[in-house]
This record gives structure tokens, sequence and C-alpha cells, in this order.
């Protein structure tokens, strides 16, 4: 999942206000981004694996416990990685913030400035 050093891969959402900040950000930092919206292409399990494992998180670490829908379905359950994965890829709605991809090195922005970790 490794990118060129002079592009960005961004999965984000574009409704979020946060991600639109994330992706000018991006723009000023790298030649190429390349958005992915998670929502119009969904990540397949091998590449979660790859994403996660880049950013040293789990996927219920990417998760916003805020959300109605974490908070009735989810909240209080325990389940072990590949059921969490599976939570993340069905709903990726729940995804907490944009995540950025930059040679071998990814970023979950969960402030906008974050990006400029890539730089």
């Amino acid at each position: 999942m490794k990118t060129h050093p002079a592009e960005i891969l961004l999965y984000y959402n574009p409704q979020s206000v946060r991600a639109r900040k994330v992706l000018a950000l991006a723009r000023g930092i790298a030649a190429n981004v390349k958005e992915v919206e998670y929502h119009k292409t969904p990540l397949t399990a091998t590449m979660w694996y790859q994403l996660l494992a880049m950013l040293n998180l789990r996927p219920k670490d990417l998760l916003n416990k805020s959300k109605s829908y974490y908070q009735e379905n989810i909240k209080g359950r325990d389940f072990d990685a590949e059921g969490w994965l599976h939570i993340l890829m069905k709903n990726p709605d729940l995804i907490k913030a944009p995540i950025a991809v930059r040679g071998s090195k990814a970023i979950l922005c969960n402030n906008p400035n974050d990006i400029l970790q890539l730089q």
C-alpha cells in the first residue's frame, strides 16, 4: 500500500468538513493527491489490514464511538480483530477521521494539521 513519495493517497468522506480541510492541506504539500472516497470505493480486508499495520492501530481504533449507530449497536460488545474489521468495512460512516498515506507512512488525521506530518 505504498505510494510514490510525491503523492498522497487520502481515504476520506467528502461530506466531512474536517476531511475537506485535510484535502486542502494535502494539495498544498503534495504534487499529486489521489482521493479515495471510502463510501464509493470500499477497501478490501487485505487493504484494511495493510493500512492498519501502517497506522499501527486496531480496527476499533478508527471508529467514532460517539455516532448513534455505534452507541445503539456496538457499544459494550466485544469482537475479535476480524469482527471489528467487518464492522469497519460495513459501516464506513463510523470511520472517525481521514486517513492519509505518503510513501510508507500513514496518518489518521484527527486534526486537519495532522496531514502536515507527511511533508
